[in-house]
């Protein structure tokens, strides 16, 4: 059909963590997944492949992306960025490691590299049987030495020791590499995987444990993106949770606005953190902030005391929490912690409907497909030989739109006890604060603009528009369900 149903596999050190929904119909497909994913302190690499799921038969690899630890690590502030993807070779594709010990014995001339090649565990199956004949091959100072070859198996048992003479002025620069290759009796070996080190450092101290395997180093850079790009948002952050009495009195400092009133408002640790705090940071303080203060049961007044703030800096009602201020963001997280089990009992059976009946929905004259033939008509609800019209088109779509969105609008409006309390009580805080900040009689309606601007365009609308975010949905909406979820949302 000219496209793909793309789907991404995360993986850390080659253990599969996530994967995403599939992008049905699409050659731009767009994601917006987001994972947190616990990671041993000594992984190695991040890597996401992007494949192409089909019906039948096997899914399809486009291609990957690979970070390793040092590329991540090497941001603090992240990485945000297209990167182009790389062929994914099944003999580059490796998984397992291997047990080793390397030591160069002081005493003795000439000096000697002694590779004691123990086992390896959890190797790539490259034969039918679903698993392998690996050996190992070492180099080292110009020659080359192999084990015998294990047949059948996934975790082959060497312990085989393998010796190599140091000349005079190594170790310098050189290297010690161990590859693992399952033989094949017809063909070429199948590569398993490898693992480098420095002459230097086994000289200086014996080396041994388990090691894992690595791919050879990638040559994608050449291809100068011809299987397109992916963008990743990675950041690798590494917290060390303390005992809770250590962040008493960082709790304090930040609730003492709140317990204290009578204190300069420009002096507290809230305020020097809301001018502080820039842009690209005020999401990840606000979902912080937020979850400190549900923790002490004082959410509602940390959201009065920001909101307050605003006001007493806004002038004109109409743009009032229209900016990604930290009072707008804290607001927009509350409502996602606190709401989102009534979000989905108020919008699930609209949203799951629309899902369902997968109906033609277009209302842009440029967008319009006039195509249709009463058998394979997308609009089936209208009855028309032939070729239908622009307006009789748009009069269908207008139509299944108004009922929709009279649908949802019945469900939200009918919700008021499934509120959640929390959310009604600091919404409640909100309309008086506003009606004291704007008493005139001709900003009456500010007072419910404010609430219904962060609960309608920062909670219900985003929802409608990309409902597996919410969790309403467990895959992306196909092309034509997309469409009518994004006329619905604007």
């Amino acid at each position: 059909s000219g496209s793909s149903d793309p789907y991404c596999v995360v993986k850390v050190d080659d253990e599969v963590v996530a994967r995403t929904a599939t992008v049905w119909k699409s050659l731009n497909p767009f994601w917006g997944e987001e994972y947190t994913l616990r990671l041993p302190r000594g992984f190695r690499s991040l890597a996401v492949y992007v494949l192409d799921e089909d019906t039948i038969g096997q899914d399809d690899v486009i291609g990957k992306v690979s970070l390793s630890h040092q590329q991540i690590s090497a941001e603090p502030r992240g990485i945000d960025s297209w990167l182009s993807l790389a062929p994914v070779d099944p003999d580059e594709e490796v998984q397992g490691e291997i047990h080793l010990e390397l030591q160069v014995p002081e005493q003795g001339h000439p000096r000697v590299l002694r590779c004691h090649l123990i086992e390896a565990r959890d190797l790539a199956p490259r034969d039918p049987s679903g698993t392998s004949d690996p050996f190992a091959r070492v180099s080292c100072c110009g020659h080359t030495l192999e084990t015998a070859v294990i047949k059948k198996t996934r975790f082959p048992h060497w312990d085989k020791v393998l010796e190599f003479e140091l000349a005079e002025g190594e170790p310098g620069g050189g290297m010690l590499s161990v590859e693992v290759w399952d033989w094949d009796i017809v063909g070429k070996n199948d590569f398993l995987g490898r693992v480098e080190f420095p002459l230097d450092t086994i000289c200086m101290a014996p080396t041994k444990g388990w090691f894992q395997l690595l791919p050879f180093p990638s040559t994608a850079e050449s291809l100068g993106g011809q299987l397109g790009a992916l963008r990743l948002t990675v950041r690798l952050v590494e917290d060390r949770v303390l005992p809770p009495s250590y962040y008493q009195p960082l709790i304090q400092l930040l609730t003492e606005p709140i317990l204290c009133p009578d204190q300069a408002p420009a002096g507290t640790a809230l305020a020097i953190l809301e001018e502080v705090t820039t842009g690209e940071s005020r999401q990840d303080v606000a979902t912080k902030l937020v979850k400190i203060f549900l923790g002490q049961g004082l959410a509602v007044p940390l959201l009065d005391y920001l909101t307050t703030r605003e006001l007493a800096r806004t002038t004109d009602p109409n743009t009032l929490f229209r900016s990604n201020s930290l009072a707008s963001k804290c607001v927009e997280q509350f409502m996602k912690v606190v709401g989102l089990p009534y979000l989905h009992e108020v919008l699930k059976p609209v949203v799951n409907r629309i899902f369902e009946e997968k109906k033609y929905v277009e209302l842009d004259p440029g967008k319009i497909e006039l195509s249709c033939s009463r058998r394979r008509c997308p609009c089936r609800r209208i009855a028309f030989k032939g070729s239908l019209s622009e307006a009789r088109v748009r009069e269908s779509s207008l139509e299944l739109l108004q009922g929709y969105l009279g649908n949802i609008v019945d469900a939200i409006v009918g919700s008021v006890e499934k509120c959640p309390l929390l959310m009604r009580v600091a919404f409640k805080q909100l309309r008086r604060r506003v009606e004291e900040r704007f008493p005139s009689p001709h900003h009456e309606e500010v007072r419910y603009f404010s609430i219904s601007g962060f609960l309608f365009l920062r909670f219900f609308a985003p929802a409608v528009l990309t409902p597996k975010l919410f969790s309403l949905r467990e895959q992306h909406a196909d092309p034509r369900t997309g469409r009518t979820l994004l006329l619905l949302a604007k």
